[in-house]
């Protein structure tokens, strides 16, 4: 049987904070996310009620999360390090371990204290999960679909091929964009030539 720092750990790991990460950046994204909507984002990733968020709150979290969005959209390790580095100088405190006043386990956090707002949190608690993940894999830590239709951002992870796009359906959809693309080069007499052949 798993004790409660068992649960928690699991709840709050590297790895689980970073998709929380994204699914916030993804949520945030549109012209005016709904609180409520976003309220159960951050339940559904562990974090206890009552969650009560302002438009202010929101707000501060939307810029926070177009921060973060910098780090997902960097090509290589080195753009991820730079993009991380810019934001853990300029937004984030001095990395401290907290237990929420006995509340949780031993933990690390970079927002002022443990009260700090929800802007605020969001950035230094992404930054920290981030900044492991680059620090782990020398890669990135996520990506933006590469579907030029779709903003989604994820994290990447895994031994296999690298993925592209956010979902299976993302990548069906363009894999048939790009078959009748060809096909309609094929039958306009403008066949494509092969990339890195000369005509």
């Amino acid at each position: 049987m798993s004790s409660p720092s068992d649960d928690w750990s699991t709840r709050h790991s590297v790895l689980t904070t970073a998709r929380r990460t994204a699914a916030l950046v993804n949520a945030l994204d549109g012209e005016r996310p709904d609180p409520a909507g976003i309220a159960q984002v951050l339940r559904s990733y562990g974090e206890a009620d009552p969650i009560r968020l302002t438009a202010d709150d929101i707000a501060g979290m939307r810029a926070a999360a177009a921060l973060l969005r910098e780090v997902f959209a960097a090509e290589s390790a080195d753009g991820a390090a730079a993009s991380l580095n810019r934001l853990l100088r300029e937004h984030t405190g001095p990395l401290r371990l907290t237990s929420h006043a006995g509340g949780a386990p031993w933990h690390p956090h970079l927002d002022q204290d443990d009260d700090a707002p929800w802007a605020e949190w969001l950035l230094a608690s992404s930054c920290m999960a981030l900044t492991v993940l680059v620090w782990d894999r020398q890669r990135p830590p996520g990506k933006v679909c590469s579907s030029p239709s779709c903003r989604i951002v994820f994290i990447a992870q895994g031994s296999g091929p690298e993925r592209r796009y956010c979902s299976r359906r993302c990548a069906t959809r363009e894999r048939v964009a790009a078959h009748r693309r060809a096909r309609t080069a094929v039958r306009s007499g403008g066949a494509e030539q092969p990339p890195g052949r000369c005509p």
